[in-house]
């Protein structure tokens, strides 16, 4: 069973940091391309982050909005996924969520709670 545990989330003020990370279990990590995703109060779910599979490269994209601030990782050895969060802002606050495909089948974590309030 392909499954998806997200970790890390909190509070933090403006200007702060966080790393979020994504462990995956039930498929290959490294031929499995990773996003994250996050959903604010009120708002629809918005795409953050992509990285691809290891064996296509690891080539990462961000939506422009955290460009410069959020760096996606891979470490296939722990079947993790990170997002480091850089220079927070309040409008960072939201769930995050990690996803890859199984096949076809998009697969998501629960979600974790990150807050950017001073």
């Amino acid at each position: 069973q392909v499954q998806l545990v997200e970790s890390g989330g909190g509070s933090a003020q403006p200007g702060g940091s966080l790393t979020l990370s994504c462990v995956s279990s039930g498929f290959t990590s490294s031929t499995g391309v990773m996003s994250w995703y996050r959903q604010a109060p009120g708002k629809e779910r918005e795409w953050v982050a992509f990285i691809s599979a290891t064996t296509a490269g690891a080539n990462t994209l961000y939506t422009d909005s955290v460009k410069g601030r959020f760096i996606i990782s891979r470490d296939d050895a722990m079947n993790t996924v990170y997002l480091q969060m850089r220079n927070l802002k309040p409008e960072d606050t939201a769930v995050y969520y990690c996803r890859t495909l199984h096949g076809t089948v998009p697969i998501w974590g629960q979600g974790t709670q990150v807050t950017v309030s001073s």
